[in-house]
């Protein structure tokens, strides 16, 4: 198929590829406006020839293999060449290899803008497969022939993605053993694809050489028979690749001697094209679909059964099926040929391969997207862990604090006990030395008393009596100031007492408050540590502790109180009694607890201003 020249370039090229006899797939030419394949698609095949020219694997290849390539692609694509195109476009590039990068404005302005007529797609893959297969694999490790793998390189150009290096994701290649898979008529085998992904775990992709060991030597190496597997390879090829959607023997009826004539009919999304044969070498004519072309069932006539009509603007095509169900399946495949060109899609493959590319992008962006967002939701999850740890050691330095206060709380009362025992003592020291007193006074009274009835038995002595009296008023009047003393002292001492006792009150009402206050934050932050509330009602109990021994203190202290007053009433009914009667004059006089004529009016003025004085003092103080 090669001319002289285009296998000499080849040769240069690649001096290690041997021309050999091969079965290869019929010259299928495919006109611009079908669109069977896209530049990328031959891009795909170029960039597989410039890695093979690679030998360094630096990226670069030397201007003379550039050279050859571009001629080989000039003929084999059917541009008119220009010898000195390649070196007007590089004669400012001194600096050795180029790159795929360098060479791709060239490829792009003189081989690829100038394609304008039809040319063999299959001899343009298969000059670029030529260049870069021997270099990759080896055959005899293969169980597939050459031309089964050129045609699986073909099918990885076409299902992979279209960035550089050239990669097939693993969708695709379940995809393509799908497809293999249905042609064998087996089923898929779903565990036996997730075993080999799972050993490829490090990668989710496999290169073109990958695949081919996958189809020739991996997957099908002991369930098939080499004749069935390349069969099933050539239906794939031709379905994805020569874009046959269905082909087949039928009866064809002749437009000018009306005879039936048996052709292998080959349906592609625009044409229904038949042959004298199978091997696709003789073409006898093109049934071109287009918008307005339909297809319907006829009624068995002439001795023929199974029959439809395909009508176009021109004419008419009548064929007969071999049985209903191959009729069936030829008018709904030639419907939906039909159908795809009212829609304005004239490849179905194609259609479906970008569909499920979108889809994986979708997928992919849909991951991205939840990754994202699990990252954001995992970097709140951290920054809400942070703020709870805060929040618990904010929580543990509060509960240590309140711990310490309640310590210096607790100290602070049990010194105040200490201080109410002491002044207890003292005041027990005190009572016990107003008790002597007063038993010295009973004494003294028992003695004054025995006076008295002297002094009545002997009212004739009254002088000595009078001089008794005035001596006893002396006494009377200074034992009257001693205890004049001992009250201010005991008045004093009470109001020392109620102070200490204001300012207890004033310390526990604070406590209380202070305790409000810890609780409603232990109350608000008692959802996150139970802990720290459970700390805090032992605190409470050990507080309701606290405040039931002070309260039974307080209680002793009042029972300690009424006890003196008792004493002091005691202390004061005594007083009015040992009061020396003495000659007084003659008005009314007043009447006090003390007893009557226990006070003369100045003295009874003066005790006023010092109690008004002392209410007035305590006043203040509160």
């Amino acid at each position: 198929m090669y001319n002289s020249t285009y296998r000499e370039g080849l040769k240069l090229l690649s001096p290690e590829v041997k021309t050999e006899t091969q079965t290869e797939p019929p010259s299928v030419l495919v006109p611009l406006e079908d669109k069977m394949w896209l530049r990328e698609e031959l891009l795909k095949a170029i960039w597989h020839a410039f890695t093979a020219l690679d030998v360094d694997h630096r990226g670069k290849v030397s201007k003379s293999q550039l050279k050859v390539l571009s001629y080989n692609l000039y003929t084999v694509m059917k541009i008119p060449h220009d010898p000195m195109s390649f070196e007007e476009h590089f004669k400012d590039d001194d600096k050795g290899p180029l790159s795929n990068e360098g060479y791709m404005p060239y490829l792009n302005r003189y081989i690829l803008d100038k394609v304008q007529e039809d040319f063999d797609v299959l001899e343009f893959y298969r000059m670029c497969w030529t260049l870069c297969y021997r270099k990759n694999i080896h055959p005899q490790r293969l169980i597939i022939s050459d031309n089964d793998a050129f045609k699986v390189w073909c099918i990885f150009n076409f299902l992979s993605e279209d960035k550089y290096p050239l990669v097939i994701v693993f969708e695709e290649v379940e995809y393509f053993l799908r497809k293999l898979m249905e042609a064998m008529g087996m089923g898929w085998c779903e565990e036996r694809f997730t075993d080999y992904r799972t050993k490829q775990s490090t990668k989710s992709w496999l290169n073109v050489w990958e695949l081919i060991e996958l189809v020739g030597v991996t997957y099908f190496s002991k369930d098939i028979d080499r004749q069935i597997l390349s069969m099933c390879i050539n239906e794939v090829f031709s379905e994805l690749i020569l874009n046959i959607l269905k082909q087949g023997y039928m009866m064809k009826k002749g437009h000018k001697r009306k005879n039936w004539t048996e052709r292998w009919f080959v349906l592609r999304p625009t044409s229904l094209s038949y042959y004298v044969c199978e091997d696709l070498t003789e073409k006898k004519g093109d049934i071109v679909l287009d918008q307005s072309c339909c297809v319907e069932s006829l009624l068995d006539k002439d001795g023929k059964k199974c029959l439809f009509i395909i009508k176009c603007i021109d004419k008419s095509f009548e064929i007969s099926a071999s049985d209903k169900k191959k009729k069936q399946e030829w008018i709904q495949a030639i419907q939906m040929c039909i159908q795809l060109l009212r829609l304005g899609l004239l490849s179905p493959h194609r259609d479906a391969l970008l569909r499920r590319r979108e889809l994986r992008q979708k997928q992919q962006l849909e991951q991205e997207d939840l990754a994202e967002r699990m990252k954001n939701l995992q970097a709140a999850n951290e920054a809400k862990q942070r703020q709870l740890e805060d929040m618990r050691m904010k929580m543990e330095e509060a509960t240590a604090k309140a711990a310490l206060e309640e310590l210096r709380r607790k100290k602070k009362q049990s010194d105040l006990q200490d201080r109410y025992r002491l002044d207890l003592e003292k005041e027990k020291m005190v009572r016990q030395e107003m008790e002597e007193q007063m038993a010295q006074k009973s004494s003294e009274l028992e003695q004054y008393l025995q006076r008295v009835r002297e002094l009545e038995d002997m009212y004739h002595r009254l002088e000595d009596a009078l001089e008794d009296e005035r001596q006893a008023k002396q006494d009377e009047e200074a034992m009257r100031k001693l205890q004049a003393r001992l009250l201010e002292e005991e008045a004093a001492k009470r109001a020392e007492l109620e102070q200490i006792y204001l300012k207890q009150q004033r310390e526990l009402s604070q406590t209380e408050a202070e305790k409000e206050e810890l609780i409603t934050e232990q109350l608000a932050k008692e959802r996150e540590l139970q802990a720290a509330s459970q700390q805090l009602d032992r605190l409470e109990k050990e507080r309701q502790g606290a405040l039931e021994q002070y309260q039974e203190v307080s209680k002793k202290l009042e029972r300690a109180a009424n006890k003196t007053k008792t004493w002091k009433d005691k202390v004061a009914k005594h007083e009015g009694l040992v009061r020396l009667i003495q000659p007084g004059h003659k008005g009314p006089q007043r009447i006090t607890n003390w007893g009557l004529a226990s006070f003369t009016d100045i003295e009874l003025e003066q005790r006023k201003k010092t109690w008004q004085e002392k209410k007035n003092q305590g006043a203040q103080a509160q």
